[in-house]
Formats: structure tokens, sequence, C-alpha cells
């Protein structure tokens, strides 16, 4: 057996070098998301495609969501049947060459024809990018490595603002055109990269490919002592299923409960806010004071640096701090800015001179250092992490394709929001954000420093909630011992079992589904098995 402590012969251990490689896809999704905003107020981009009002702006900005929502759904499937990387390619190549006809875009319509493209490429790879750094990444490195894509993504957000500002005096239409160059050339280092690295360890083993799987682990110098506790002595059988039935298996018992959490929390990190101001920092910060088009570029810039500086410390330290304690510290301190934004604009008080404009432009900044430092690193680790081997890209897939959705929502409705009323899209950001805070408090399992493979047992122990609200009842006399139900503990395929796809029996599905008024403190517990 290799030892656990090889000596590398890189820098550092062929694991950390392929998630940097393969996260090169964070850093496409984050120059798209900086750059296209900017290129959008670009005087040069208006003589050469039209000037756009709020609704096309809208549409414009959001068909690259739009798009990727569909085959997010379907990728997932494609993951688990041709492995990771097959899907990564593809996905990218879609990605480059709808960057390529934007590039050469000389109406609105080519423009947003390019966009769509990108879109459909970015909604099948994004997401298999995250679930091959969750399943090549030992323990104690997961979480610091699984929010690599994120962090990337920031990178790119603040590199898409500041190729904008440099590019914004050039008096040609090169202005707005080179920052697809840029996008098209990571293209083919990703892609590149995809085709040297090996394919997920895991994803072999459920393959029933043992010995790839142990070429692979050596390949990226994974601690084979931690390989063999954790999934190579106890390899699972495939399940061999349809795209419909790897859909419906989702939803089945035993995978609901965390198949809903990560839709969850990958829709309603999105819903904060923050599409509206990366996307839209520029408008934001005219709308506060800040008047020409080199300025607000240069404080749209300064904010991107920053959110970049605090993802630093933010995903090195992934692992020190719970992903429970983060999410909902996280979520109060980006509903207050909200809340504080929307207040003063509701009072008037803000214009092109005085104090409260200040406000607004700091809370921006820490909206969005808050949003890098916790929601966006927690969101997608936690959302990969929580799944069974077996539906972890289906999973993944499927909420990213939600996330997709909700970014084209948030996208879409932003300008329009902020055309018709200063401060109504603050409050509405604000009141998801609190309302998720709530959520995750009740529902939400801590995950750090377990396996992939022991942390669905986090699943099968009641919540917060269920406990307080059994303390708070039982001095009523309503938690009484007699009323409580036993549930039977989930269950999960074994190795060799089939997966009954068929529905059940009418009478069984009524029993199911009935809940009585004795079973409503168990009712609040997130258990799996109902």
């Amino acid at each position: 057996m290799a030892s656990s402590t090889p000596d590398y012969p890189y820098f550092a251990p062929r694991y950390v070098l392929a998630s940097v490689a393969v996260s090169i896809g964070g850093l496409l999704n984050g120059f798209d998301t900086g750059s296209i905003g900017a290129i959008t107020r670009m005087s040069q981009f208006t003589d050469s495609i039209d000037q756009l009002s709020a609704t096309m702006l809208g549409i414009t900005v959001s068909m690259i969501m739009l798009t990727g929502t569909l085959p997010s759904l379907f990728a997932g499937h494609f993951a688990d049947k041709f492995g990771r990387l097959a899907v990564i390619i593809p996905g990218v190549l879609f990605f480059g060459t709808g960057a390529l006809l934007q590039c050469l875009a000389h109406n609105l319509g080519m423009f947003i024809a390019g966009r769509a493209i990108a879109g459909f490429g970015q909604g099948i790879f994004l997401s298999n990018v995250s679930v091959y750094i969750c399943e090549i990444a030992p323990l104690r490195h997961r979480g610091a490595l699984a929010g690599l894509p994120q962090f990337m993504s920031t990178a790119g957000v603040c590199f898409g603002y500041f190729t904008c500002y440099g590019t914004v005096t050039i008096k040609s239409d090169i202005a707005w055109r080179f920052p697809y160059i840029v996008q098209c050339a990571f293209c083919i280092i990703l892609v590149w990269s995809c085709l040297l690295l090996p394919d997920s360890p895991r994803w072999l083993m459920l393959k029933g490919r043992q010995a790839d799987a142990r070429q692979a682990l050596m390949k990226l110098d994974y601690p084979m002592v931690e390989a063999e506790r954790d999934f190579l002595a106890t390899p699972e059988q495939p399940l061999g299923l349809s795209m419909r039935q790897s859909f419906m298996l989702l939803f089945r018992r035993g995978y609901r409960a965390r198949t809903i959490l990560a839709l969850f929390i990958l829709g309603m990190v999105q819903l904060s806010g923050i599409d509206a101001v990366v996307y839209y920092a520029p408008i934001l910060f005219e709308q506060a004071g800040i008047s020409s088009t080199n300025a607000s570029f240069l404080a749209s810039g300064l904010s991107s640096i920053l959110m970049l500086a605090i993802s630093v410390p933010a995903f090195l330290l992934a692992d020190k701090w719970g992903r429970r304690t983060s999410a909902i510290s996280g979520g109060i301190i980006l509903a207050s800015c909200m809340f504080l934004m929307g207040s003063l604009y509701a009072a008037g008080v803000v214009h092109p001179y005085g104090f409260a404009r200040w406000i607004v432009i700091i809370s921006v900044f820490v909206f969005g250092l808050c949003y890098c430092s916790t929601w966006g690193i927690v969101g997608k680790i936690y959302a990969s992490e929580i799944q069974p081997s077996h539906t972890r890209a289906a999973a993944s897939c499927v909420a990213m394709g939600l996330c997709f959705g909700t970014n084209f929502v948030v996208a879409i409705v932003t300008p329009i929001l902020l055309e018709a009323s200063a401060f109504g899209a603050y409050f509405l950001f604000g009141g998801l954000a609190l309302g998720t805070v709530a959520v995750l408090y009740a529902y939400m399992p801590e995950t750090r420093g377990r396996s992939l493979e022991s942390i669905q047992e986090a699943f099968h122990r009641p919540t917060a909630l269920s406990g307080g609200v059994a303390q708070l009842l039982r001095p009523l006399g309503l938690s009484a011992g007699p009323r409580r139900r036993v549930h039977p503990a989930p269950h999960e395929p074994a190795a060799g079992e089939e997966v009954e796809m068929q529905p059940r029996d009418a009478a069984e599905a009524i029993a199911a589904s009935a809940i009585s008024v004795d079973t409503v403190p168990m009712a609040l517990r997130l258990d799996v098995s109902a």
C-alpha cells in the first residue's frame, strides 16, 4: 500500500493542483459576471450594438442563466454515466463557442445568442466542477478545496471588472470585445487541463473499476489509508438508472431531505441579492451618487478586490469554522445590510452629497465581503458533500439548475426594480436572506470534519428546532412519551440491492403522508424516513 505521506513531485499534492485546474470553470463564471455589467455600460458597446432599456438589459444579462437551467438538470445523470471530466469538457467547449459569438457580435440578436450558448455550456460544466473536487479532496482539506471554484469565481469577478476598466478608454469596439477574447483563452486552458487529469476515484469505484480508482488515487497523491477506510474497502454497487429514474430517486425516501436542503441553500444563496450587486454594481454606485462612468467602474473594481481579498482567508479557513455557523451568521449580516440600504433610500436621505450615500456605498462593500466569506463558500460545498455518492452529481446539478433559475430571476428583475423604486429591491432581498437564516437554523446539520461517507448520519438526528420545540411544549404536557412515534431508520440501497422506482400503492402513500396532531413535534424534525 502506498504511504499516506508521499514525497510530492511538485510543490503541493496533485489533488490540490487538479482542484486548482478545474476551478478555472469558476473563474470563467466569475469573469462573465464581473464584465457583463461593465460592458453594457460602455459607450462603445451601445455604439456597436444598441442602447438597452431596463427590461432588455435584464434579458441580455440574464440569458446566460436562463439557458443554463435546463442542462444543469440532466448534466448530473451524464456525469454519473460517463464521468465528471467527460461532461466538463463539452460544457466548456459550448461556453467558449458562446464567448466567441459574443466577441464577434454586430447586433443584439447575435450577442444574446452567444450568451445563450455560453449559458448552456455553463449549465453543463459548472456544478460538475464542484462534484469532481469534492470527490478527490481528502477529508481535512475538503472544505478549502471544494471552496476553490467559488474563490476563483470571486477572482474572476475582480479580473472581469478591471479588464473592462482597463479597456474602457479604448475608442474602438475592441474595448468591449477584448474580455471575450480572454474568456476564450481560459476555455482552452481548462479543456487542456481536463484532458490531463484522472477521473474521480469515487466515480471509478461506483463503476466497479477498482484498479483504475487506485491508479487515479496514486496520480492524485490521495492518502491511501483514508481511501481504504472510507470507500475502497466497501465499494458501492452502481444502480444503472435511467435519466428519469435518477431524477426521481433524488426525491425518494432516504434522499428527499438532502435534495430539498441542497436545492433550498443554492437557490436562496442567489436570492440574497449577490447577483444584483456584482452584475449591476456600476448602476448601484451611480444611484448612490458616484455619477461618472470611470468612477463607478473604479468603485466596482474596488469592491471586487475587497471581495477577492476576504475570499482568501475564507476558503483557507473553511474547515476551521463550521458550515452551519458560517451560514447563519452570514445570513444575518447580509439581511442587515439590505435592510439598512433600503431604509436609507425609503427615507429619501441618499443624495449625491451628504453622509448617507457613503453608508450605502460601504454597505454594498460589506454585503459583498460577507457573502464571499460565508454563503459564497459554504453553499456549494454543503450542497455537494451532503449527498450520497450515487446521487451526488445528479443532486448537485439539479440544485445548480435551480441556482441558475434564481440567478435569472434576480438578473432580469433587478434593473426593473431599481428603475421603479429606489428601495424595493433592498427590502425584498433582505427579507429573503432573513427567512433563509430561520430555515437553516432549524434544519441544517453540521458536516465539518466528517467524511463524505459518514455525513449521512447527521441527517438521522433531531435538529435544533425539534429539540427546542420539545422543550417548550414539555411543560404544557404536549410532548408526552406515549404520543411520540418511533420511525424506522432511513433505508439506503446496499450493494447489489435494487432500488424500487415504482409508485407505492394508494393506501401506503396515504399512510405515509398523513400527519396527525399527535406527531407535530416529530414532524418538525429533519426526518428522511417520512
